[in-house]
């Protein structure tokens, strides 16, 4: 069985598919981009204030499903240029616990949804 876990706190899909799906205990996140959720508008001011919109955007999510940064196990990470890692990492690496962090990939691609630099989603478990 699954729910679909929607919040108004996170950008609403631009396509066939849910913010995140909860299947018994284990939540399986969309990929997240910088779209204020409030404005509809795209923060990419710079590459920090865009990453720290997504992870604000992945927080909201987690919240609607009654979690936290806490129970999340893996994320994947694309982004458009791997000169920007460092940054990204940093406000990324800000939202976790070193000792507990969650497993992890990032990946360059060469393009992203609404020409955006970075996209994150999420495994989390309960």
């Amino acid at each position: 069985m699954k729910t679909i876990i929607t919040t108004k706190h996170a950008p609403a899909p631009i396509g066939p598919y849910s913010q995140a799906v909860l299947t018994g205990n284990t939540l399986y996140s969309s990929g997240q981009i910088a779209i204020n959720p409030k404005t509809g508008e795209l923060v990419l001011d710079d590459i920090k204030a865009e990453t720290l919109q997504v992870m604000q955007n992945i927080a909201a999510v987690l919240e609607a499903a009654n979690m936290t940064f806490e129970n999340v196990i893996k994320s994947s990470i694309f982004i458009s240029n791997m000169d920007d890692f460092a940054i990204i990492n940093e406000v990324y690496g800000s939202f976790f616990d070193n000792e507990n962090a969650p497993a992890r990939e990032t990946v360059q691609v060469a393009r992203l949804p609404k020409d955006v630099n970075v996209e994150i989603s999420i495994i989390a478990v309960k």
